[in-house]
């Protein structure tokens, strides 16, 4: 502090002062305080109903039923929601493929082949080790649970069906595009 030029030595100084003014009233201030307690009575009760203060004859004779509440077929305002969404998911079991195809996704399916006949309607697939499988329409195809639901001339459309956030069965519809020429 010595080699600090004398204005600066006088604020630091200044503040000090300042500072230690303010504890010494703080403290003071607290020490003469009031120790004393205060007991108050307490206040009598308060009726809140006047059917309260009739005897039990005329409570049964005038007796007013007005609004009861019925929470059958409503919503709990405390359950959750969210819960309840996510035990339908857990309940869901997804049934066991029964065919090839339905354990393979659809996108390592390609189309190369459609026939449209005056009688039915085929088309043929091919998965990624290269093997060719016939499809018609309500074939069971795809990993989540897709149905062909159309074949076109050029495409054949798969429809799966899921649940959407609500809960509600919901479809999707999935085109897959021929690279090649159809036959009729």
């Amino acid at each position: 502090m010595q080699n600090l030029p004398r204005k600066k030595r006088g604020k630091s100084r200044d503040s000090l002062i300042y500072l230690l003014a303010i504890f010494v009233f703080m403290n003071f201030g607290v020490a003469m305080a009031s120790q004393e307690v205060i007991y108050k009575d307490t206040r009598p009760l308060k009726q809140v109903f006047e059917d309260q203060k009739k005897p039990d004859k005329e409570k049964s004779e005038n007796k007013d039923t007005g609004f009861i509440y019925d929470p059958r077929g409503k919503t709990d305002p405390f359950e959750s929601f969210i819960a309840k969404q996510e035990e339908k998911v857990a309940k869901k079991e997804k049934r066991k493929p029964r065919t090839y195809l339905e354990t393979v996704d659809l996108s390592q399916l390609d189309l190369i082949l459609i026939l449209i006949g005056p009688e039915e309607k085929r088309a043929m697939v091919r998965d990624s080790k290269g093997l060719g499988h016939v499809i018609k329409e309500g074939t069971a195809i795809g990993t989540e649970g897709g149905v062909v639901y159309e074949i076109k001339e050029g495409e054949v459309i798969i429809r799966e069906e899921f649940k959407d956030f609500r809960g509600r069965t919901q479809y999707r519809d999935v085109a897959k595009k021929s690279s090649s020429q159809s036959l009729e």
